[in-house]
């Protein structure tokens, strides 16, 4: 029964339905891991299949399916006649007058609330979005658009509303109701549609509420005086259609144009307002601008109901919808993580709610194929002494062809910045994500390895697309099949396998089936046996990358005499410049210099002991023997050649190593997060030796330790703080988080190293949360990296990527009494 006084959701019929019909798949298909694991993927795209998957846009919502329906909004102020030139927001772009934006609380399954700070246009904006299971095709779906004015902002402000419908795919349809008014629509505005992948549906903009304003000129025979709703239905080449705001340009110069032409009275100007007003001419097309003007505050709704699902949304289900999703959010996160002290303050969870819901709310839908060099030039197996000058001419032949298409579905780092997928940066991504909808990470994971291929390559930036590519200079665009990147899937499929032994206790799992009583977000762990078969299956596409990373960024050994417990396991990125490597994600960190094709990297052999670690727990979870034999291996011989070929007892710390004008090994040291890797990467023992010395490298305030975290470089290294200061220097969250972790691990052990790692455990992570708190609070973003000296948030703004780590961080455990200076301590 409904509690009194509350009705249930509109979902909750199509969720028991949902669960009578998972009832009588498990009682058939018992012993059958394969069909359920097909119903878990059929229950996934049905749930996931609508949401604002395109997080380039302020507000853009489509399906994860190629080629299909997409609705975004644009606004702006129109109170002159130069304002719609410079006001009309779409795509979100850095520095463009906002206080801040982004989702307040988001669910990926149910929906959540946004809200925008438009300050230059003196509006703030609130997106509210819900989804509503039922039917074939991925159910309905509702978001309300409403509109209220800053303090600052005069009662009379006009804003202008542009809602935009495309429609891609051959054989679809998308048409708009005939008006019921002269110029337009007194009422509700109706889209009838249909294709392959959405079957039939409607979409429906209300007419809503708020002050539409009139005007006593005739502009043409055509368009109105105003207080209505116009659409304009058009066609144009698919190629174009993610163009939103441009075609929404050209079609106001139409207008702007015929007053030119006409000659207009200038003595008797119409207002700005209407002067920028579409001609109403509804119809077919595969474009539909939806416009409106309002005067003051406003409030519209957009529904779409998926003629499958059998029931036509209305206004007050979205309200009802709306209500339950905020609800929900709100005691799940909650109860997801539960943050510690001194992190208990209502403002920390309205801080913790934000960077989660906008990390989970960057998840987006890409599609279109990837520019990627395949030419495989000799030069690009950088052998020769002035590798990168021959690597630098190989590219300069421009032998980058179009690739794909492909599609992906990933959280991004950025909105304005970085609306793409990352390979390094989307394992830190999912960390946060898992702890919430395990299944959904899993999603996501499959989704990279599909893109991976025969090789064991994955391209690591994910550049799909026409609208994609308009983010990024053309010099970033193209692939390389023999660049790497950190593979910190990696860190989220380790965190699987955790999860799937803390759930049966001991691996493998017996004979369970999928619990009709669990939402799609822990089924993978509620059924044991499942999650393994989802490993089982991903197995094979893990180990090829493992390979492929052996093979193809091999280090030499045996060429330069050196000193190894193992001759094989030693590793060097390539893609190395003069100045920067972009493929080990640390762009212009210090390298030996000059280059050298006989260098090897610490950072890249302690990823590698990383994925060997991985490869090896769930080999041993699939009953894989000899796999689990070599591996274990494997990362035996990682873990004593990085103390043979990288530690410098010299300098206390791990260092690349290079070649020197001698032809001899040589360790060449740059303190900082090189330094620590192997740290960083759980890959060195609680009570090894040597980590008293790197704990003392982390407290040292004279070298990499800072009230706002730690340093990317040691303030004592020459280049430190020099030329394009990336990561020579600012504080960067997902580093510092990996410390955090390694501290903790350490910190709660019994060892010698219990009591420091303790103390530098709760400054750092007090340092951590106070300093992104505090910048999000005076600036309301997030950012890319913090200053050390002063804890300002800078670089790229609205970074919700791995800077949202920030909320583990605030939910791990409170380890009191740390104090003192480490450094002094030893």
């Amino acid at each position: 029964m409904a509690p009194q006084g509350r009705q249930f959701p509109v979902h909750w019929l199509t969720a028991l339905l949902w669960l009578g019909s998972l009832l009588r798949l498990c009682a058939a298909t018992a012993g059958d891991e394969s069909v359920l694991i097909s119903e878990i993927g059929r229950q996934n795209n049905q749930s996931l299949l609508w949401g604002p998957y395109k997080p380039n846009l302020y507000f853009g919502v489509r399906p994860r399916i190629p080629l299909s329906l997409s609705a975004a909004l644009m606004w702006g102020r129109v109170d002159t006649y130069s304002d719609v030139q410079t006001s009309v927001r779409y795509t979100c772009e850095q520095n463009a007058g906002m206080q801040g934006y982004g989702w307040d609380e988001f669910d990926t399954r149910r929906g959540g609330v946004q809200s925008i700070h438009d300050i230059e246009n003196g509006i703030d904006i609130t997106t509210s979005f819900v989804k509503i299971p039922g039917g074939a095709h991925g159910g309905s779906w509702a978001a309300r658009i409403k509109g209220e004015l800053r303090e600052d902002a005069p009662e009379d402000r006009k804003t202008v509303i542009f809602f935009y419908v495309s429609q891609e795919g051959f054989g679809s349809e998308l048409e708009a109701v005939a008006s019921d008014g002269e110029f337009g629509y007194d009422e509700d505005v109706t889209l009838k549609g249909s294709s392959q992948g959405l079957g039939n549906y409607k979409l429906v903009v209300t007419r809503g509420e708020g002050k539409q304003p009139t005007s006593d000129h005739r502009l043409s025979e055509k368009r109105g005086p105003g207080g209505q709703t116009v659409v304009q239905s058009l066609t144009y080449p698919e190629e174009v259609l993610w163009q939103g705001k441009q075609i929404v340009f050209k079609q106001l110069k139409e207008g702007v144009d015929w007053l030119v032409e006409n000659q207009y009275d200038t003595n008797d100007a119409p207002p700005p307002w209407q002067v920028y007003q579409l001609t109403n001419r509804p119809g077919v097309g595969n474009v539909h601008i939806i416009q409106k003007v309002f005067e003051g505050n406003f409030e519209f709704d957009v529904l779409f109901s998926s003629e499958s699902a059998g029931k036509e949304l209305k206004s007050s289900d979205l309200t009802r919808e709306i209500q339950d999703t905020t609800e929900s959010f709100g005691e799940r996160f909650a109860s997801v993580f539960k943050l510690q002290p001194p992190y208990t303050a209502e403002k920390y969870k309205k801080f913790g709610r934000s960077m989660f819901s906008n990390l989970i709310g960057g998840i987006g839908y890409f599609y279109g194929q990837s520019v990627e060099d395949r030419s495989y030039a000799s030069e690009y197996e950088e052998e020769s002494e002035g590798f990168w000058e021959e690597a630098a001419e190989a590219r300069a032949r421009n032998k980058q062809t179009l690739e794909g298409p492909y599609e992906l579905f990933t959280s991004i780092p950025s909105r304005p910045f970085f609306p793409r997928g990352f390979l390094w940066d989307e394992g830190f991504h999912l960390l946060p994500i898992a702890d919430w909808d395990i299944d959904l990470a899993m999603e996501v994971v499959r989704s990279w390895f599909n893109l991976m291929d025969e090789d064991g390559w994955i391209a690591r930036e994910q550049i799909l697309g026409h609208e994609a590519r308009s983010k990024v200079p053309e010099e970033f665009q193209t692939q390389y099949p023999h660049y790497a990147n950190p593979p910190t899937l990696f860190f989220v499929l380790n965190d699987f396998v955790e999860k799937l032994q803390k759930a049966n206790g001991t691996l493998p799992a017996g004979t369970e089936h999928l619990s009709p009583n669990k939402v799609l977000s822990t089924a993978y762990i509620d059924n044991p046996e499942i999650g393994l078969e989802y490993l089982r299956r991903l197995y094979p596409l893990l180990r090829r990358q493992f390979d492929w990373f052996k093979k193809t960024q091999s280090g030499d050994i045996k060429s330069y005499d050196r000193k190894a417990y193992s001759t094989k396991e030693a590793y060097r990125w390539r893609g190395r410049t003069l100045t920067h490597l972009l493929t080990s994600g640390l762009d212009d960190y210090p390298r030996p210099q000059p280059p050298h094709p006989g260098e090897l990297h610490v950072d890249l052999m302690s990823w590698m002991g990383v994925m060997a670690k991985l490869l090896s727990n769930v080999a041993d979870a699939l009953g894989m023997p000899e796999e689990v034999a070599e591996l274990t291996k494997v990362r035996d011989a990682i873990e004593h050649n990085l103390d043979d070929l990288h530690w410098s007892e010299k300098d206390g710390c791990y260092c690349d190593a290079t070649i020197d004008d001698f032809e001899e090994n040589a360790l060449v040291c740059h303190k900082g997060y090189i330094s620590l890797f192997p740290f960083l990467t759980g890959l060195l023992a609680h009570d090894n030796p040597k980590m008293g010395r790197v704990l003392a490298l982390i407290g040292d305030e004279e070298e990499l330790w800072s009230n706002h975290g730690i340093r990317s470089l040691s303030k004592k290294d020459e280049f430190y703080g020099t030329n394009e200061n990336y990561w020579r220097s600012p504080v960067w969250i997902n580093i510092n988080y990996l410390a955090i972790v390694e501290l903790h691990k350490v910190a709660t052990q019994d060892g010698p190293f219990k009591a420091i790692a303790r103390d530098l455990y709760t400054r750092l992570r007090k340092n951590i949360v106070d300093t992104v708190y505090k910048s999000w609070e005076e600036t309301g973003f997030a950012w890319e990296q913090y200053d050390p000296d002063t804890g300002k948030g800078q670089r790229t703004q609205h970074f919700t990527g791995w800077t949202s780590l920030v909320v583990k961080i605030m939910a791990m455990e409170d380890l009191e009494g740390g104090s003192g200076h480490v450094r002094d301590e030893l």
